[in-house]
């Protein structure tokens, strides 16, 4: 966990969007277990390769917000994971898209075009 100056944070000067301990506001409520719920519905069980893939989702909301096209998110995908394989890796992980279904699983927002093929998903 990372020390927040909580004076910054009352002062506007910490990100609205999440608290010390990293709580999104502006999201609905959302743990591990409504992860597991959703990946459940996306016919997805859940392993350390997918965890790895919905916590860099989270982190990359919580640091920078949404992102601006599922073009833009699957290309930091690709090379946040590029070591262990990249769009290949994210795809085996995610058959119906690493940007559509990774994000629905971490709770979060879709990015416009996001349901594209082009773009990161095959919906």
């Amino acid at each position: 966990m990372t020390n927040v100056d909580i004076n910054k944070f009352i002062g506007g000067e910490v990100s609205a969007a999440d608290d010390p301990e990293g709580h999104l506001f502006d999201l609905p409520p959302w743990n591990e277990r409504e992860a597991e719920r959703l990946a459940a519905l996306e016919g997805i069980a859940l392993t350390d390769d997918h965890w790895d893939v919905v916590r860099f989702l989270r982190e990359r909301y919580r640091r920078v917000g949404p992102a601006k096209s599922g073009r833009v998110l699957v290309e930091e995908l690709d090379r946040a994971f590029h070591d262990r394989g990249g769009s290949k890796h994210l795809y085996r992980l995610f058959p119906n898209g690493p940007v559509a279904q990774g994000s629905r699983i971490a709770g979060l927002p879709l990015p416009a075009y996001t349901t594209d093929p082009s773009f990161g998903s095959v919906e």
